[in-house]
């Protein structure tokens, strides 16, 4: 049933927000890609946090006018925490993998998010998983081992292991930040002060991550690239700021399962978009398994909307369930 702030945003309004999300976060696989090119993995996503929540956080100062209210330090250890697990090992282990594997195929393994979710609520937190939901779980790793088949019996066209290993802890670990900061952490109330908490935090992860690499070393100026440049702004300017913007106004006032077809929209725009500007090969071993894979977030996004926590259970602060690090499905978004 249409809210009365659906009933006041225009449906064509409501659409093109949707587009936005389906469009821009599909395509922040294919930026990640031609931004790691050029750009140490673990420098570039630094760089694009650091920038992101800079422009956050000043935002937030300046519309307070004198009120904000500066953050404690229950708030500060917090947003670490997350930060660390959203960005350090999310997006950081994503930058780091899709400089072996195609974006495309990256997505489809990042878009299992909402399996290691309801794994992890219900071995964590006891939250009611309904019987479309556990054949939800039970397809997507079908999906994942017809991806990653041929890596792990050796074959022809088998993927990079360590790439893989990399974006396969990537959603665990983005899945343990947005658990944390639903159900455990204390953030500012500010959705905008506590995402700009988190992508500074997370950028001081990605920077001691990026040293362990040594990648300051092995980092020169004169051969990045204009294309790498341009996808580093894309990133964080269209990717970062804009998407999340028009999320936010989405979860004021559409209903949360029309928001929600992004988790499986996003990642056939990323196989389109890595297929036709990356010529990145797609075969009928890639489509089967991005249509199961596919089929079974749609399975787990519409179950999760029947969870319930059981009695007792600690409520998500709203800072937390509006920001698109904690609902959102992948990790490739934002």
């Amino acid at each position: 049933m249409p809210t009365t702030d659906t009933r006041a945003a225009s449906r064509g309004r409501l659409w093109l927000g949707l587009l936005v999300l389906y469009i821009v976060w599909g395509s922040t696989y294919l930026g990640i890609a031609v931004a790691v090119e050029t750009i140490p993995p673990f420098l570039m996503a630094a760089s694009r946090f650091a920038l992101a929540g800079l422009v956050l956080l000043t935002w937030s100062v300046v519309r307070a006018r004198g009120s904000f209210a500066v953050p404690s330090l229950r708030e500060w250890r917090d947003s670490a925490i997350v930060g660390a697990l959203l960005l350090g090992g999310g997006m950081g282990m994503v930058a780091w993998g899709e400089q072996t594997i195609p974006s495309g195929i990256a997505a489809l393994i990042i878009a299992l998010m909402p399996v290691w979710v309801a794994i992890f609520g219900r071995l964590l937190f006891g939250e009611r998983l309904p019987g479309v939901a556990v054949v939800g779980i039970i397809v997507g790793f079908v999906g994942v081992g017809i991806l990653v088949g041929p890596t792990i019996v050796g074959e022809t066209g088998a993927l990079d292991p360590l790439g893989l290993a990399a974006l396969l802890i990537s959603p665990i670990s983005w899945t343990a930040g947005s658990l944390y900061a639903s159900h455990r952490a204390t953030l500012p109330d500010q959705p905008l002060v506590a995402t700009g908490l988190q992508m500074l935090c997370g950028t001081g992860v990605l920077s001691v991550m990026a040293l362990l690499a040594n990648e300051p070393a092995r980092f020169d100026l004169a051969v990045i690239s204009r294309e790498s440049l341009l996808a580093l702004a894309y990133l964080t300017v269209i990717g970062s700021l804009l998407a999340f913007t028009v999320y936010g106004w989405l979860l004021r006032v559409a209903p949360l399962p029309w928001i929600a077809t992004y988790a499986y929209v996003n990642p056939v725009v990323a196989v389109i978009l890595g297929t036709a500007i990356l010529n990145e090969p797609l075969d009928a071993r890639t489509l089967v398994a991005g249509a199961v894979i596919v089929g079974a977030v749609a399975l787990i996004v519409t179950a999760r909307g029947r969870m319930q926590a059981p009695r007792g259970a600690t409520t998500a602060q709203p800072a937390a369930r509006a920001r698109p690090e904690v609902t959102a499905p992948s990790t490739g978004s934002g």
